[in-house]
């Protein structure tokens, strides 16, 4: 991803599919997020399956779902920082990072009203996969909760 600082909402678009409305439900809410490097807008499509039609070969988008853990909700994203050699490996690893708050804040902002209906979520953990072949990307991070990025 490229750097875009922070949301800029006029450059998010928000896709609701079937099954999903802005409001429920929780469990198998699934977020998608990609972005445009020519125009630097967001798309978020919220579904019961991951949008894999806007997925590139780049592999840059954000995926994250809420899910159960033993402490309650929890919204999980993957991050695929994937196994493309030392170099190229620690460069997406390091946008991935440097974008990653934009990319929560999107997610957040693009389904506010869901937010604003399920007030716990907003405290809900938020943990990070990392996902790569490469032992020194590959892990899960705590990130803070939903609203550390309002």
């Amino acid at each position: 991803m490229e750097s875009l600082g922070r949301l800029d909402p006029g450059k998010l678009s928000v896709e609701f599919r079937p099954g999903v409305t802005a409001v429920s439900p929780i469990l198998g809410r699934k977020y998608t997020l990609t972005h445009s490097d020519v125009t630097a807008e967001l798309f978020l499509t919220v579904g019961l399956v991951f949008d894999y039609d806007k997925v590139t070969s780049m592999r840059d988008e954000v995926l994250a779902e809420w899910s159960r853990s033993g402490t309650g909700l929890i919204l999980s994203v993957c991050l695929y920082v994937g196994n493309f050699g030392p170099h190229v490996n620690a460069v997406r690893n390091a946008v991935f990072r440097r974008e990653l708050p934009l990319a929560l804040e999107a997610i957040v902002y693009g389904d506010n009203q869901f937010f604003a209906v399920h007030p716990q979520l907003n405290h809900a953990a938020i943990w990070i996969s990392f996902v790569s072949e490469d032992p020194v990307y590959s892990r899960c991070e705590y990130w803070g909760t939903p609203l550390n990025y309002k």
